[in-house]
């Protein structure tokens, strides 16, 4: 913690995880998925190419960015029971832009290295305990920055902009419209990703405003970084709320920022619970009516090796003294350790024109799929809902050793309850929550 005080931390925070050597049922996963309040709808490979990060709903069309494919494909969702492919749009060979943002007629989309393809290390949690600076061992030719899109022709994208970010590009961002964009960005001379704010005042001629990063990731500057060794401090991404901004810094922490100038953003906490728990804060989804947040840690290793990661909820209503005060419960229905990666990635965000909700929560967690929280009680949080997608039959991620399991991603919830979940190997789920 850096001086910040954890009052009630004790009061359940750590009694609602479980230890990994908890009796679970085994029974088989049937091709359909197996789910409580949640019915299988339909499938898609997403045009051949199955590996989707974030996904995006306009117009009924869905959009999903990949993780290894090298661009976006864009899919028909007039009838969400059989999705039709009807575009891909690439910046290039080596070029991910597996993140997304979508409102109106217009799209902004990450552009950044492949680092799968361009780096060697041995297993996936090389690059979660790695800097990203020094994770390129194979340097390729690729375009790093944010690229804007006309999709007024929800079945194209048009490109009417480009922002050139000199460095490894940027990996989220967070945009629902009006005039500025918040990015998680890595620039020449740093370590790893930092916040970027983007003016989009012209959006034909995007700016960026402001910079903002966590003490020692300023190589050029000559600051040392203060990561332990095997520890990643990199900005995921910001969410905002009015004139707040929250952020997660993967092993590095949860931070609260005054954004009301955006040209010169404040930190007015940091809070990090790593250690004592394994860290990879990856998603922070603010609940401003009801003064929490919830934060999301990814788990980064196969077989539970880092020990269980969480999903936290923290109490906001004092900016300079975020306090944690309860975890999601940990999925209890099956032994999910000895399948792969098991434990939180990522949460369906609450944007306009989504499903919204600051009392139920959808949560992805990698090999255990679709989780639904009532939090009500912020206390004392409970799983209402499931999904959990099939093994696949294949992997599409080229890493060796990697466990063949499924790892869903990402999830888009609609204002009637149907859910894309993606996975980094298997396609496009189509779900509908019946809660």
């Amino acid at each position: 913690m850096q001086g910040i005080t954890r009052r009630g931390l004790s009061a359940g925070v750590f009694a609602t995880g479980i230890g990994a050597g908890a009796a679970r049922a085994e029974t088989p996963i049937p091709p359909e998925g197996i789910g409580h309040k949640i019915k299988h709808i339909s499938y898609s490979d997403q045009g051949g190419r199955p590996d989707g990060v974030q996904v995006m709903v306009n117009r009924n069309h869905v959009y999903v960015g990949h993780m290894f494919s090298n661009g976006i494909t864009v899919l028909d969702a007039a009838d969400p029971r059989a999705l039709k492919p009807v575009g891909f749009w690439t910046a290039g060979d080596y070029t991910r832009t597996h993140h997304i943002q979508v409102s109106g007629d217009m799209m902004l989309v990450a552009n950044g290295a492949n680092i799968v393809a361009m780096q060697s290390y041995d297993n996936a949690r090389g690059y979660f305990e790695n800097t990203l600076a020094d994770s390129i061992t194979n340097r390729k030719k690729f375009r790093a920055g944010l690229s804007i899109h006309d999709i007024s022709k929800p079945a194209e994208l048009r490109e009417i902009a480009f922002l050139e970010m000199p460095g490894l590009g940027i990996n989220r961002l967070w945009w629902v419209g009006g005039r500025y964009a918040y990015v998680s960005a890595h620039f020449d001379g740093f370590t790893d990703h930092i916040l970027c704010i983007v003016d989009l005042k012209d959006i034909t001629r995007p700016a960026i405003v402001s910079k903002w990063w966590l003490p020692g990731m300023n190589r050029a500057a000559g600051e040392t970084s203060t990561a332990p060794k095997g520890r990643r401090y990199a900005l995921h991404h910001m969410i905002t709320a009015g004139d707040r901004g929250y952020a997660a810094w993967r092993d590095g922490g949860f931070t609260i920022h005054d954004i009301s100038d955006p040209a010169a953003p404040k930190l007015l906490s940091h809070i990090n619970w790593s250690p004592p728990d394994p860290g990879g804060t990856h998603t922070p989804l603010p609940l401003p009516g009801r003064k929490l947040a919830v934060v999301a840690d990814e788990s980064n290793a196969d077989n539970c090796a880092k020990g269980i990661f969480h999903t936290w909820v923290v109490d906001v209503q004092a900016s300079d003294n975020p306090v944690p005060i309860a975890t999601l419960p940990t999925p209890t229905d099956r032994d999910y350790c000895k399948l792969g990666n098991f434990g939180p990635h990522n949460l369906h965000e609450n944007r306009p024109g989504a499903f919204q909700s600051e009392e139920v929560i959808f949560a992805t967690y990698h090999n255990a799929g679709l989780r639904v929280f009532d939090i009500r009680d912020q206390f004392a949080p409970k799983e209402i809902a499931y999904w959990v997608p099939p093994v696949p039959g294949k992997l599409i991620d080229p890493r060796p050793n990697q466990a063949v399991a499924a790892m869903s991603c990402d999830a888009y919830v609609s204002k009637d309850g149907i859910i894309y979940l993606s996975d980094w190997n298997a396609g496009l789920h189509v779900l509908e929550y019946k809660g």
